[in-house]
């Protein structure tokens, strides 16, 4: 896929969970076998969505990028992200923290971690292809 394309749908998942963690974490957590019981974990949740937020603008605003160093680095960074996002979850569910859905999050990581890797590696052909 073009790094358009990635970027884009990796910008809108992202941004969608943002949203849903900001809005939603009294209906979300408890999927995940989290209980929000305060104030404080309901900020923490919203808090969180800074950072989803974050990587969701980040991708979508760079999204044109086609070609060269900016681009790797930057398919590098969502990789690592996916990589760091697929060793926490699977830590909170090996550890009980995540139960029932919440063993969906590793898998998604995972599976977003695959995709930026192939995306990556696309980047060193692409980039040899075009002499940059």
């Amino acid at each position: 896929m073009t790094n358009k394309v990635f970027l884009s749908l990796h910008g809108a998942i992202y941004g969608l969970f943002a949203i849903v963690l900001f809005f939603l974490p009294s209906q979300v957590w408890p999927l995940y076998g989290v209980q929000i019981q305060d104030q404080y974990a309901y900020f923490l949740s919203q808090h969180t969505s800074i950072f989803l937020g974050g990587i969701a603008l980040v991708a979508w605003l760079l999204r044109e990028l086609a070609l060269g160093k900016v681009a790797k680095k930057l398919i590098l960074a969502l990789l690592l992200t996916n990589l760091l996002g697929v060793a926490i979850t699977t830590y909170a569910g090996v550890k009980g923290i995540f139960t029932g859905f919440g063993w969906s999050d590793p898998i998604f990581f995972a599976v977003m971690a695959l995709l930026s890797a192939a995306q990556y590696r696309k980047q060193g052909a692409l980039y040899t292809n075009h002499g940059k």
